[in-house]
């Protein structure tokens, strides 16, 4: 065991230059953590803003990210890179057309038929309604009384149409076409392209250690959105089928159109299920003459949501998805923020991406570690007793 060298052998110079280093050092760290917080409030603030033009981009990698095994694998076979990748963008672009247009019509008459609509929802809340319109009659009131007192001041008061919900929904059907067109031709060029960004990577890269990592890196993110993207959109497909027929034995009008509303709402984890029973809900008291005839369709759809979410996506995903519930609703509501409905529907493929990260990069295990679900937890014990026992 050492011991303190006696007093009289203690350089006070050596001792105040130590003393200034590790103040230095704490100072650093300091600084360091300030810029990181800007960068990353930079970086979120540039996201904002910059919706429309990194939306499509991301949205572009994903799918490519989704489809390149695909395409690797058709060119095993002997296919070409761009033809099997003209043919998926293809098929995947038509899917799109022809969902659009299956529910364009009905969709359309909904938005004609809203003022109607509002007034049977009044008829058959008659009880609720009479509460509602005497809270707005306390409103209309003190409304009257400060337009008196704004007159009375000669302030005037300057109206602003807002534009009709027609001409809302034509503007955002618009912008949502312009996304998905680029979204599908960057993908298409991405999956073209083959191997070509990863063998540049390797080739930009110094070290041999920084290659195999970046790869793995890459093919980890690949694999990972591929299946989790993959597997969801075809349990996605099964709860819009089991959605149509359960709607459909209900007597609701149109179910297939609340199947594609299924299909969709179900990327959308938590909200996608509550937004579709509330739908539904609304659409069956305006079909039906009785709530008790009217609450069969949505109990049949929180029943098909709650049927996939709680059994069929976590045995069927398993542990491919190691991500706690708590990331995964702090993401969605972030991105949801964000970017809206879109960020909220890439929150978790996003997740997922970071997640893949995390875990290659040994400076963000710990991060990783708390994006993971609690068999992780049970995993990194293990390994700390497997550890200690070698010890």
């Amino acid at each position: 065991m050492s011991s303190l060298p006696p007093a009289d052998q203690i350089d006070p110079d050596n001792l105040s230059v130590e003393s200034w280093r590790l103040e230095s050092l704490i100072q650093l760290n300091k600084i360091r953590r300030i810029l990181l917080f800007l960068a990353l409030l930079a970086l979120v603030m540039a996201c904002f803003f910059a919706k429309d033009v990194l939306l499509p981009i991301i949205l572009g990698l994903m799918l490519a990210l989704t489809l390149s095994p695909i395409v690797r694998g058709a060119g095993r076979l002997g296919v070409p890179a761009p033809l099997s990748g003209i043919l998926l963008i293809v098929f995947m672009g038509a899917g799109m057309v022809a969902g659009g247009y299956a529910v364009s019509g009905p969709i359309s008459t909904w938005m004609q038929d809203a003022p109607e609509m509002g007034e049977q929802l009044r008829e058959k809340f008659r009880g609720l309604s009479e509460s509602v319109e005497k809270v707005k009659e306390a409103s209309k009131e003190v409304e009257g009384l400060t337009e008196e007192a704004a007159a009375s001041n000669r302030v005037q008061k300057v109206a602003i149409q807002q534009p009709g919900i027609l001409n809302s929904a034509v503007s955002n059907a618009a912008s949502t076409g312009t996304t998905l067109a680029v979204t599908l031709v960057l993908a298409l060029f991405l999956l073209a392209s083959g191997d070509m960004f990863r063998v540049k990577l390797v080739e930009v890269l110094p070290s041999l250690s920084e290659k195999k990592r970046a790869l793995k890196i890459v093919y980890g993110v690949e694999r990972a959105i591929s299946r989790y993207l993959l597997t969801i959109t075809l349990i996605n497909a099964g709860l819009g089928l089991a959605v149509w027929a359960l709607l459909m034995l209900a007597g609701l009008p149109k179910p297939y159109v609340w199947g594609l509303v299924a299909f969709v709402f179900n990327y959308l984890p938590f909200l996608g299920a509550i937004a579709g029973v509330v739908l539904v809900g609304i659409y069956s008291v305006l079909s039906f003459d009785t709530l008790g005839h009217a609450a069969i369709a949505p109990l049949l759809y929180l029943a098909a949501t709650t049927l996939e979410g709680q059994i069929i996506t976590p045995s069927v995903l398993g542990r491919r998805l190691e991500l706690n519930t708590v990331s995964v609703f702090i993401t969605v509501v972030f991105w949801g923020w964000l970017w809206g409905i879109a960020g909220a529907l890439m929150a978790v493929p996003f997740l997922v991406i970071v997640k893949v990260v995390c875990d290659n990069v040994e400076s963000m295990k710990t991060l990783g570690y708390f994006l993971g679900s609690a068999d992780m937890g049970v995993k990194f014990e293990e390994s700390d007793k497997a550890a200690g026992s070698g010890e």
